[in-house]
């Protein structure tokens, strides 16, 4: 190693940052560069190299119609970030990716390619490497992929020091970047009603199809399963909705709320919304479903969260169904100890066709996980 990979990697190890790196095709010189300078402990939560294309299906959760594109290189990156996010929950976080094809064996007849991407909780920056083919070895394509890859991790830090590239003017590397903090601040701040990340990092301003809401501290198999179970019964993709603005709690900052939302990074599409009630969510997204659990639906229908006054809620409710939203209700474990349903909900008869019950169970829930966090 020489010592301006040396200083670089010093360098990045006393960043304060904390990295999943995730390697398909070329780039992992890279990790070994990383953990060959001491320090490494500090920087590197985790390295994956999903090589086969089982390996790689299981970490993204489906098969990418390409293997080497901008997209999976996101979708790796994210999910590398969600990973992160478990790992080290307190700590700034970066998922780091590299889906790649460079020379092998045998003639490949497609281009020589690299896509590397880093998506922090605030942004996400994708390089697209073209590399000029059959101009360098195996060793050489992999040595300047993992140059690219070590100058993001300083570039994402930030940090000064970069690695010259052995680049010829037949090379062609572009970069992009999406800053979600802007968003995430007007939502805040209540200057726009929402906004959503895709699975694959782009910014969504339509609304979804249907909307699972909550506040996700931290995500769950419970919400995970519950928004399949509902989308199944559906039969239309759900998404999940972060509360920034809550009726009884204040507003998340800006941080908190792209920390929460980078819990969905490469996996499933996450808005943020600035309606702290169901009324205010109704106007926002007229005519979908919203999935709720039996705790959320019960205080849906409680008078005290309309000024104690069961005019003010038979009034939201009429406009919800004027807007044309429904709830699908999905049951849920009691502080009594007792599984409820839809059927225990005190429905008035003229709203009981906007509340529909969800055949699902699964007790877990993101208080007892903060609690035994905590012990």
């Amino acid at each position: 190693m020489n010592e301006q990979t040396r200083r670089l990697i010093t360098a990045v190890h006393h960043s304060q940052r904390q990295v999943v790196v995730v390697t398909a095709g070329a780039g992992a010189q890279a990790v070994a560069d990383l953990l060959a300078v001491g320090g490494a402990s500090r920087t590197l939560l985790e390295a994956i190299i999903p090589y086969s294309a089982a390996a790689f299906a299981d970490f993204v959760g489906y098969t990418p119609e390409k293997y080497v594109s901008p997209d999976t290189a996101v979708c790796l990156a994210g999910c590398a970030l969600s990973r992160a996010r478990v790992l080290a929950p307190a700590a700034a976080v970066l998922g780091l990716a590299c889906t790649a094809t460079i020379t092998t064996d045998y003639p490949k007849r497609g281009e020589h390619h690299a896509y590397i991407a880093a998506w922090q909780p605030q942004n996400l920056m994708i390089q697209d490497l073209h590399l000029n083919k059959g101009a360098r070895s195996r060793e050489e394509e992999e040595r300047l992929i993992s140059n690219l890859i070590l100058n993001c991790l300083a570039q994402t830090a930030p940090l000064p020091e970069r690695l010259l590239l052995d680049m010829s003017p037949a090379d062609n590397l572009t970069i992009s970047e999406t800053d979600f903090a802007p968003y995430a601040r007007q939502v805040t701040d209540r200057e726009i009603a929402y906004f959503g990340i895709s699975a694959n990092g782009r910014i969504l301003t339509t609304p979804p199809a249907a909307i699972l809401s909550g506040a996700f501290n931290p995500l769950h198999q419970g919400h995970i399963q519950l928004a399949q179970a509902a989308a199944h019964f559906l039969g239309t993709p759900v998404a999940f909705e972060c509360t920034a603005v809550n009726a009884d709690k204040p507003p998340l900052s800006p941080e908190t709320l792209l920390n929460r939302m980078a819990q969905f990074a490469g996996r499933w599409p996450i808005f943020a919304g600035a309606a702290p009630t169901f009324l205010e969510k109704a106007r926002l997204y007229p005519g979908i479903p919203f999935v709720v659990g039996y705790d959320t639906a019960v205080r849906i229908l409680q008078p005290r969260f309309y000024q104690d006054n069961p005019d003010s809620l038979r009034a939201a409710l009429r406009e919800i169904q004027s807007l044309g939203n429904t709830f699908l209700v999905a049951g849920r474990l009691g502080e009594d100890g007792l599984f409820h349903d839809m059927h225990d909900l005190a429905i008035p008869a003229q709203f009981h066709n906007i509340f529909q019950s969800l055949p699902f169970r699964l007790d877990v829930s993101s208080t007892a996980l903060r609690a035994k966090d905590l012990t």
